[in-house]
């Protein structure tokens, strides 16, 4: 008996899946803001705080809608410490085009789970383990970047 590609596809997809969700969270980590500067080299403007934020949501993971708000929210921040729409922008685009889920990175969207996620909005029961992680952890920002307000 043959079976189609498309249904060995699928099934391996759901495997996947199935197994990414075994794996607990990994405690949270931060590099600032992963491959860009955390501040302006000429003058006072710092966003470091902003990628921390950032890095936040996209450790816990979710939808894909709330991916789109973390990174709405990462350009807001960026235009207020900044000033510049511009910068504001390319950080935006950088994070949208790549951060997705899909990518083998260490910042990918939903980097405190195993690769393989994808958008799926956390359970209740993962939304605690997230929350009661962080409380235990309490983590800190880079050396060089202060806690998010």
């Amino acid at each position: 008996m043959t079976f189609p590609a498309k249904s060995l596809i699928a099934s391996c997809a759901v495997l996947l899946s199935a197994c990414a969700t075994q794996a607990p969270l990994q405690p949270f980590t931060t590099d600032g803001c992963s491959l860009f500067p955390d501040r302006a080299l000429i003058g006072k403007a710092d966003w470091c705080t902003c990628c921390v934020a950032h890095d936040l949501a996209y450790w816990r993971g979710g939808s894909a809608e709330q991916r789109l708000q973390a990174d709405q929210a990462l350009r807001r921040c960026v235009l207020a410490a900044s000033g510049s729409r511009e910068l504001a922008e390319l950080m935006f685009t950088g994070v949208h085009l790549g951060g997705g889920p899909y990518f083998f990175t260490p910042y990918r969207w939903g980097y405190g789970w195993r690769y393989g996620r994808g958008y799926r909005k956390l359970s209740e029961g993962e939304q605690a383990q997230a929350d009661a992680l962080l409380a235990q952890q309490q983590p800190g920002p880079p050396a060089q970047c202060p806690l998010p307000r």
